[in-house]
């Protein structure tokens, strides 16, 4: 159980079945739940052949380990989808569009970062091993399947991480407030990584050193700042914006 991965909610287990069945080795689900949408998720395990428990509302509560569960919870084998950035953009046709989380430890944040990364074409999201969360239940559930799409790069030293992305030609976008240009001047039709900070903090000075360009985003009402994944999203879209144009 300890080497297991823990994948509570709908979403996660459904997108674990579609894109790595064999990584499952069993599913709770809560037994007196008859209703379709647990019907078709019984009927998905049995076709490819994972076992299924029904058990009590109190034995899914305890392997979810207090995150909402909808009455399904499976263990699993942890599932990495790239081990460094260079497993990325080796195999990258065309110019990488990537996401930088500096010091980003909320789960519901980082599952919002990973599934709208997902939604936008990204090819990988890094974070710093120090000062992030890592892929837990949490982040599963909120990340909607996309914590099994969008490979998340946890590395050591990020400042390195950032100039070795510098070597490859990949252009690094900071996020600041104080900044004078706007995410509109970027060219994001080039090789980019939107770097983000966390609420409150923002990034670390040497991230910020670190990137090619500052930019803001402008805010028009009374709030100073836009929540991180709400702010990843605007950026991510505005790449998407500007390749589709192109």
């Amino acid at each position: 159980m300890s080497s297991s991965q823990i994948l509570a909610g709908f979403h996660a287990v459904v997108a674990r079945m579609r894109h790595a069945p064999d990584s499952i080795r069993e599913i709770y689900i809560e037994a007196s739940r008859k209703d379709k949408r647990m019907q078709s998720l019984v009927e998905q395990a049995e076709k490819n052949k994972i076992r299924i428990h029904p058990v009590p509302m109190s034995r899914l509560d305890g392997l979810a380990k207090g995150v909402r569960h909808q009455g399904v919870v499976a263990l699993a084998d942890p599932k990495q989808l790239a081990v460094n950035i260079d497993d990325v953009l080796d195999v990258i046709e065309g110019p990488a569009h990537l996401l930088i989380l500096d010091s980003v430890t909320d789960p519901h944040n980082l599952g919002a970062c990973l599934r709208t990364a997902d939604a936008a074409g990204v090819h990988a999201v890094i974070a710093p091993k120090d000062k992030a969360v890592g892929i837990n239940a949490t982040v599963q559930r909120v990340a909607c399947g996309a914590a099994d799409t969008v490979p998340y790069i946890m590395v050591t030293n990020l400042a390195r991480t950032m100039r070795q992305l510098k070597e490859r030609d990949v252009w690094l976008i900071g996020t600041d407030d104080q900044a004078s240009a706007t995410f509109h001047d970027v060219d994001a039709t080039r090789s980019i990584a939107w770097v983000m900070g966390a609420e409150g903090e923002g990034m670390r000075r040497l991230t910020r050193e670190t990137c090619d360009e500052l930019v803001r985003i402008p805010m028009q009402g009374s709030v100073e700042s836009l929540n991180v994944s709400v702010a990843s999203a605007v950026c991510l879209y505005e790449t998407v914006r500007q390749r589709q144009v192109k």
